[in-house]
């Protein structure tokens, strides 16, 4: 089976989709960080929504229904490119890019002086719970995300502080993001043209950060909540756990998923082989 990966920037590319199986016990489990680890989708969808909002002159502005699994789980250019497609003929992407990461500086620094969306960024519920009994049983953990780094990081450092989990850095085995941006008089990473829903996040975190070989892969699982990293997870060749609250059922990708859990917990019984 080869699935066409379609691009809203012009490089689609198409990628065999293997067949998965999964023996437990894990030995590597890749997480998301949006939705799945961390609540923040909607102060993600909120800030693109008010971009669109400034490209159009219109503070009135609000998203259609439709348009969530567009703003969600992407990069910040497809997103944007959706946006102004539909809403904003004739505005340029360079534009768009620029008012979205003023609104982001901003945001951010009224959430670190406690001013803002302070709850912005909720760890998901039994989030402390299930990485600490993974932990303890030697699972090799990597989080991922198509985010860039300096909307992700804040993100990460926000949920560990609450969980009293200390510094992430010391307990992941591997973080992988998108990068960072490039704008005007900055060096930028690769980092919107190949994440989500392509596989090379999850595929670089897994071989690069854990060292997971081909023979092991089938030890290995991934945990999202959008369609994007279903997708993703699934071309990357690993067994794909849909965790509830995202948007990979409206996507339209559920019979990509493995399996289905209403919450983290729910698959440690999976994952461990219980």
């Amino acid at each position: 089976t080869l699935v066409y990966v379609r691009s809203a920037l012009g490089y689609p590319a198409i990628y065999p989709l293997e067949e998965v199986r999964f023996e437990p016990p894990v030995k590597a489990l890749l997480m998301d960080l949006d939705g799945t680890s961390v609540r923040s989708e909607e102060m993600w969808i909120w800030i693109i929504e008010r971009t669109t909002a400034t490209l159009l002159g219109d503070p009135d502005f609000h998203f259609a229904p439709e348009d969530f699994s567009q703003v969600s789980g992407h990069s910040v250019s497809e997103h944007l490119v959706y946006c102004i497609e539909k809403y904003c003929p004739g505005a340029s992407l360079e534009q768009a890019r620029n008012i979205y990461f003023d609104l982001v500086a901003r945001e951010m620094k009224e959430i670190a002086e406690g001013r803002g969306h302070v709850e912005a960024f909720r760890p998901a519920p039994y989030l402390k719970e299930f990485l600490l009994e993974l932990k303890a049983r030697g699972v090799k953990i990597g989080l991922v995300t198509a985010g860039l780094i300096e909307k992700a990081w804040p993100e990460i450092l926000a949920a560990f502080r609450t969980m009293g989990m200390g510094n992430p850095l010391e307990f992941y085995d591997a973080i992988i993001s998108a990068g960072t941006p490039l704008r005007k008089g900055q060096v930028g990473t690769l980092g919107e043209l190949e994440p989500k829903p392509h596989p090379w996040l999850y595929a670089e975190t897994a071989a690069v950060g854990l060292g997971v070989t081909p023979e092991d892969r089938h030890h290995v699982a991934g945990i999202e909540d959008s369609a994007a990293g279903v997708v993703a997870i699934r071309l990357a060749g690993f067994f794909t756990i849909g965790v509830a609250g995202g948007n990979y059922a409206a996507g339209g990708v559920r019979a990509l998923v493995n399996l289905e859990c209403d919450t983290l917990a729910d698959a440690l019984p999976v994952l461990l082989g219980r």
